[in-house]
């Protein structure tokens, strides 16, 4: 989707783990703060992404309308998150891989509705190319669906044109608790998930067999994973270099 030369992306890859939510929020400030501290000394800012999975847990974008909760804030099932992204309540949980990009998009193109089509690519050519769902965008509506069910939710936030916050792909969520919202505010349509499109997909084939050689829960995630830091190393040009929390932990203390 660019032309440029490929540049450098460090990638905080825990998609195996359960990252509380606070945690990796502050580890996304940490690093925005971070790049504009370069920023302002002309230094190389290279772009990070982190990948994981959160525990349970439902957050709020700025602005967010509690008239999209359909339970007590003060009895909610799961701790809730106020957070400064844009758009409404969603829901997080095991088996959503989770893209956090913290990137200077000045790198990129200073376009904020190109980062969220970029953002929306990457869902779709993983969902095509390592699934065969075919997936699209709706217009006026941010995300990636599959006819009426919507399986990624993307929310962002930008600070001086550094990007946080991200997208979350429904892999092999558990879509119950989702009724207990109305998520991103949108009523009249459903949440869907890669497990449960592929488990319709069997069900309805002819030549599928009961105890078919089918991907488990473990194999799904980790199939999303390669494909999705595959799709966003090609779509934003960016050559993935691994680091570990440790290297994250120096950050916050040079801070």
């Amino acid at each position: 989707m660019s032309t440029r030369k490929c540049c450098s992306c460090e990638c905080l890859n825990l998609h195996k783990e359960l990252i509380p939510y606070g945690k990796a929020w502050s580890w996304q400030k940490i690093l925005v703060n971070e790049k504009n501290s370069m920023i302002k000394r002309n230094e190389d800012c290279p772009d990070t992404l982190i990948v994981l999975q959160h525990d349970p847990v439902y957050t709020m974008g700025t602005g967010s309308s509690d008239k999209f909760l359909n339970f007590d804030l003060k009895d909610a099932p799961y701790e809730v998150y106020r957070t400064e992204r844009g758009g409404e309540v969603t829901y997080h949980v095991p088996g959503q891989l989770i893209m956090y990009p913290i990137v200077n998009i000045r790198n990129h193109k200073m376009d904020l509705h190109w980062y969220l089509r970029a953002l929306e690519e990457v869902v779709i050519r993983v969902l095509a190319k390592t699934f065969s769902i075919k997936a699209s965008r709706l217009e006026e509506l941010t995300g990636v669906w599959v006819g009426n069910q919507k399986l990624a939710a993307i929310g962002i936030r930008v600070t001086q044109w550094i990007t946080y916050h991200g997208l979350a792909l429904n892999v092999t969520t558990d879509l119950t608790p989702f009724d207990w919202i109305v998520p991103r505010g949108i009523r009249d349509r459903q949440v869907g998930s890669v497990k449960g499109l592929l488990a319709g997909f069997q069900s309805s084939s002819d030549c599928g067999e009961a105890n078919g050689d089918h991907p488990n829960d473990r194999q799904l995630i980790d199939m999303a994973h390669k494909s999705s830091l595959k799709e966003f190393s090609e779509i934003f040009q960016l050559k993935i270099h691994h680091k570990t929390i440790s290297d994250l932990e120096v950050k916050k203390e040079n801070l």
